[in-house]
């Protein structure tokens, strides 16, 4: 399963070729990538609009491979390839449009997706003229701006009335959405609960793959689901969610859902709106109250003050506890009552530690054997304090007992929270 909330990423890796012959990879700025493929796929001297609009196609598509890991999923080693077959037009070192290369700076953290849906639209496009597709014309769509259409006009044409812009995505480093340790039965978080999505949206497909509850915990129902999807695709098949299952899954449900086509399914368990819905309370249902139990349980992972509630859609008293839990612990008035305010700081909680754990995942699998074991022994490490310098501080035990005055890092460039 994708990252839940889509991102641009600071930095692509484009394949000069086609997906499964050699070619060599080219990492860029995202920035960089997108005014490459605009100032290769269309011309300067268009309407603004039309740039525009096709610039934002670009961006969406681009997006939507990186946020369904479209080729990693496959096992390549990068986001996007560099031809039309397949992508978009990339040319390595080609010139670039100055008022090309200016618009980008502006919109390239915007994108477009379907109303109700969480994924980038996979925007195709063709040049309308030598190749047609059921996408963005861009030679139609220079007619359509030469008509007076402005951009959002322009790609509901082509893209349909439900399409929506959004604006200021944020920018950070590429992450993956394996969590980095194989899940197996015993495992709980919002990761067991990704996995259990994609099982019981397969099974659709797949009548084989028993359907499980999304609970959030990885028990012998869930066990035996995996054992039924590993046994179906080749897998070993002893119930543990490694990075081979794990892809395998984000490779099926991307098929089975389509989401890298512009008739995407769309998400189902995270096709979540994270605007606030309206006041919930004790006696509530519905998928509103389904977003708050999976934020909530989320945040649960990262503090021992914070309760988990069952992700079944029903504000219940186990919901209500953990309302009012998280508004001791924010500092809110612990009433229960989920009103802006306290929708608001549940989801800026969430959104920051989301982050945070998908970074430190990240850094864990590029250090391996310098990334320390979670209950590591005192003494089952080198002295010193680059040993530990550079491991992920989530769920990290230092190694030894932290003193006054102790600071992360060497001397030379401390960081981290002093103690």
């Amino acid at each position: 399963m994708p990252v839940i909330i889509p991102y641009v990423p600071s930095t692509i890796t484009v394949h000069m070729g086609l997906p499964d012959q050699w070619a060599e990879n080219v990492t860029v700025s995202f920035p960089d990538y997108v005014k490459n493929v605009a100032s290769s796929e269309i011309y300067p001297t268009w309407e603004p609009s039309a740039i525009r609009a096709n610039v934002l196609a670009i961006i969406s598509f681009a997006l939507n491979r990186v946020y369904t890991e479209f080729y990693p999923s496959r096992g390549y080693d990068f986001q996007i390839t560099s031809t039309t077959q397949y992508d978009q037009k990339f040319i390595r070192g080609r010139n670039i449009f100055e008022n090309i290369s200016q618009l980008v700076d502006e919109i390239f953290n915007d994108y477009i997706r379907r109303q109700g849906f969480v994924e980038p639209l996979a925007a195709k496009f063709c040049n309308g003229t030598t190749s047609k597709c059921d996408g963005l014309s861009q030679w139609g769509s220079q007619a359509l701006a030469q008509e007076g259409a402005n951009s959002m006009e322009i790609l509901r044409h082509y893209y349909g009335d439900n399409i929506e812009l959004v604006v200021d995505a944020p920018i950070q480093d590429l992450i993956t959405s394996y969590p980095g340790t194989p899940l197996r039965r015993g495992s709980a978080g919002p990761d067991v609960s990704v996995v259990q999505s994609m099982l019981n949206r397969i099974s659709q497909n797949y009548p084989a793959i028993p359907k499980v509850p999304i609970t959030g915990a990885f028990d012998e129902a869930t066990e035996d689901a995996v054992q039924a999807f590993q046994r179906i695709f080749n897998l070993t098949p002893d119930g543990i969610v490694g990075k081979a299952t794990w892809y395998k899954l984000v490779y099926l449900y991307v098929g089975v859902v389509q989401l890298a086509e512009l008739v995407s399914q769309g998400q189902t368990f995270y096709a979540f709106q994270f605007q606030f819905p309206g006041t919930l309370v004790q006696g509530d249902s519905g998928p509103e109250v389904e977003v708050l139990q999976y934020m909530l349980s989320m945040l649960a992972q990262f503090s021992d003050a914070l309760r988990a509630p069952a992700m079944d859609g029903d504000f219940g008293p186990v919901t209500d506890r953990a309302v009012r839990t998280y508004q001791v612990w924010a500092g809110l008035t612990p009433d229960g009552v989920v009103d802006e305010r306290t929708w608001n700081s549940i989801y800026d909680s969430f959104v920051t530690a989301d982050y945070q754990l998908r970074r430190d995942t990240v850094r864990a699998q590029s250090l391996r054997e310098n990334a320390a074991p979670v209950m590591a022994r005192a003494d089952s490490r080198p002295e010193g304090p680059d040993r530990w310098d550079n491991t992920p501080r989530l769920g990290q035990y230092q190694g030894r007992p932290m003193e006054p005055g102790q600071a992360d890092g060497p001397k030379d460039r401390q960081g981290g929270v002093k103690v």
